[in-house]
């Protein structure tokens, strides 16, 4: 698949990056911002994984537009969930600090694979 990351702190988008390619799918955006994930938007995404708070605001507009293309998304965020519009509850949220296993099943679930067994 073709994964946008959308995270702000440059090690966990690092090991996020890693995680996805480990699985064998390709980081085709490694976004600071909701601007610079927005223009990504575009680029036939797979599936992103998106976190909330950024420099330029918070990810719900992109979230919502990644809706509206069929792009399936996850939140990975320190945020809470609760914090997340009521439209958008029901896309996957793993909280930060994450277990691999988290972000393995997500991708797993996104490509129509079976989930890993955490562990």
């Amino acid at each position: 698949m073709r994964i946008l990351i959308l995270e702000d702190d440059p090690l966990t988008a690092l090991d996020l990056q890693c995680l996805v390619e480990d699985c064998g799918h390709e980081v085709v955006g490694l976004c600071q911002t909701v601007a610079d994930a927005g223009r990504r938007i575009g680029d036939g995404l797979d599936f992103a994984l998106l976190d909330v708070d950024l420099p330029d605001g918070k990810s719900f507009a992109l979230a919502e537009r990644l809706h509206r293309s069929r792009v399936p998304f996850a939140f990975v965020s320190a945020s809470r969930r609760s914090e997340v519009p009521a439209d958008l509850q029901g896309a996957p949220f793993i909280p930060k600090p994450y277990q691999h296993a988290a972000i393995r099943n997500s991708l797993a679930e996104a490509g129509g694979m079976p989930l890993r067994r955490a562990g």
